[in-house]
């Protein structure tokens, strides 16, 4: 119990204040550091147990015992500093159960719920293979339907084709809207009432009209402005993603159009614990302690919990791997010998039989017993 306790304080604050409120709730103190060690190693040892598990499906490649109706897919990165001023870039995958549509405010919405979560900071393609197990738990590849609602980053795109290329895949209203700002921008200048009215009509238009209209106006003023970066830059961009872009289409299917879930997953589960103020990670420490973030915040720490400390005893009770024998050159097998030698003439010497210690321990006389350029007598054998 005291090491569930701490490890849940631990993953949700800062090591030295949880192991306080430790023994404000306990009366047990222990140190900073032995309360961040064990909790990093229950974090890498439910870390190595979900590599295992992706082996094992990657293997027999079981079928999903699960089959939910209708679900969303959504992974994005966050920054989090490392140790030298580094900053590193986490992966997170979120899936949730898609809710049917409800008003609000005059506008029919897409709630998502049940979400669960998946972070490491690894290559996109090692985020690929490992979040197979949370895709497999969660029954992905048996959903009736599933949306990938993603920004336009390419190694998303890729995460989608290894996983589930059936799915619906949505760009990100917002994201969509970040490459059309700058047009308006443009033509308006930055931050005017003009460019933000311009911006507003735009964005109505493609949520509750499709891209078609703003994609032919796109055209109009890239031949009237070839040169302007932001408009050749926001037209590729949209037109290469047009499928992804057909917002009243994807609503009319009961879809969201934001990735929303994964943006603040990555505050909830990443930034709230690793990028708080002072913060820097050893690149070692930062996925176990995401692995703990991810059951705690997806609501499965009790069922998690008990094969973390099945892992723990099993880890304890696995015997120390035979030392290998090193092969030692000449000079250091006769100064082996040597020792071994002097060691037993001071044990002989101080037997019971002589019970008086020498005077003098001839390996303290030893020249290779001491720095090299004190003076010394060779040893007397």
């Amino acid at each position: 119990m005291p090491g569930v306790l701490r490890s849940r304080l631990e993953e949700r604050m800062p090591f030295g204040r949880a192991v306080e409120m430790f023994e404000e709730f306990t009366g047990i103190k222990i140190s900073k550091i032995v309360g961040q060690r064990s909790t990093e190693k229950a974090g890498a040892i439910y870390a190595e147990m979900q590599q295992e598990e992706v082996k094992r499906l990657q293997k027999k490649m079981p079928r999903a015992t699960v089959h939910p109706e209708k679900l969303q897919v959504s992974a994005d990165g966050a920054m989090v500093p490392l140790l030298h001023g580094v900053w590193a870039e986490v992966k997170t995958l979120v899936i949730g159960e898609v809710r049917p549509a409800v008003r609000e405010k005059g506008e029919m919405i897409v709630h998502t719920r049940n979400l669960s979560y998946f972070s490491r900071k690894v290559s996109s393609q090692e985020f690929e293979s490992l979040c197979l197990g949370e895709m497999h738990r969660r029954g992905v590849e048996n959903a009736k339907e599933v949306a990938a609602v993603m920004d336009g980053a390419e190694w998303e795109q890729s995460f989608i084709d290894y996983h589930c290329p059936h799915a619906v895949r949505i760009l990100d209203f917002a994201h969509a809207a970040e490459h059309i700002n700058p047009v308006g921008e443009f033509l308006y200048g930055e931050h005017t009432d003009e460019s933000k009215t311009w911006l507003s009509e735009r964005l109505h238009q493609l949520k509750h009209g499709g891209p078609k209209k703003l994609l032919l106006e796109m055209q109009k003023l890239r031949r009237k402005h070839p040169e302007a970066k932001p408009i050749t830059s926001g037209l590729a961009y949209l037109k290469k993603r047009e499928k992804q872009i057909q917002y009243p289409t994807f609503q009319a299917q009961g879809w969201p159009i934001g990735s929303g879930i994964v943006e603040s997953g990555n505050k909830l589960v990443v930034e709230a614990r690793l990028k708080g103020s002072g913060m820097h990670w050893a690149d070692q420490h930062v996925n176990p302690m995401l692995a703990l973030r991810n059951i705690i915040c997806s609501n499965r720490w009790k069922e998690e919990w008990s094969k973390i400390e099945a892992g723990i005893r099993k880890q304890k009770l696995k015997k120390p791997e035979p030392v290998q024998s090193k092969v030692l050159s000449a000079d250091e097998a006769f100064l082996l010998i040597l020792k071994e030698k002097l060691s037993s003439q001071d044990v002989l010497e101080a037997s019971p039989l002589n019970p008086k210690k020498p005077k003098t321990n001839p390996w303290r006389n030893f020249k290779y017993g001491k720095s090299l350029y004190q003076p010394k007598s060779p040893p007397k054998l």
